[in-house]
């Protein structure tokens, strides 16, 4: 697949078949995330990675009431958390840049997912406090995102269609919209 392919066939999946992501996958996708470019090099990144039912089970609900919405990585095989530690910052012009360089680190993990075949979905739907309380991370790290990682089914669910059209999965800003020429 080259990169083109990679990245304009990129989208999210809420359907997982129950096949495991095999280790040397999941090594891939967390080196990719690894060797992400960060400023000064901070590498905020930190990443718990929860696979096997009765674990994620257990972490879909200590999502919050807003979490209600993702319930549907209770089925996924993997899924991973993507969390920032404050002390690994750099700010510069008023910026903290910590939540940049770990969301450039996670859309890499993301995007060897999909070079193994492996969807992902890139969610904010829970409740930072309830869950900073259920994971028990240091006070230093901030909860960024997270995302089941799996092989996608090839049928979506009723409930999947209605969440990806609520979210607007399928529509892109044109070109012309989001590009100022100078």
């Amino acid at each position: 697949m080259d990169t083109k392919e990679l990245i304009f066939g990129r989208h999210s999946v809420r359907n997982f078949l129950p096949d495991p992501v095999p280790q040397e996958i999941l090594d891939d996708i967390l080196e990719a995330g690894r060797l992400a470019p960060s400023a000064q090099n901070k590498q905020p990144w930190r990443y718990l990675v929860f696979q096997g039912n009765d674990s994620i089970q257990k972490l879909v609900q200590n999502c919050g009431l807003v979490g209600l919405s993702i319930f549907f990585i209770r089925k996924a095989p993997c899924v991973i958390i993507a969390c920032a530690d404050t002390k690994a910052n750099l700010k510069m012009n008023g910026q903290d840049y910590y939540l940049v360089d770990t969301a450039i680190s996670f859309h890499q993990m993301m995007l060897m997912a999909r070079s193994h075949g492996i969807g992902s979905c890139w969610l904010a739907a829970f409740s930072e406090k309830k869950l900073r309380s259920y994971l028990k991370i240091p006070d230093t790290w901030r909860v960024v995102a997270m995302s089941p990682f799996g092989y996608p089914a090839e049928k979506k669910s009723t409930y999947t269609k209605l969440v990806s059209s609520f979210a607007g999965s399928d529509s892109r800003k044109p070109i012309a919209e989001i590009v100022l020429y100078r």
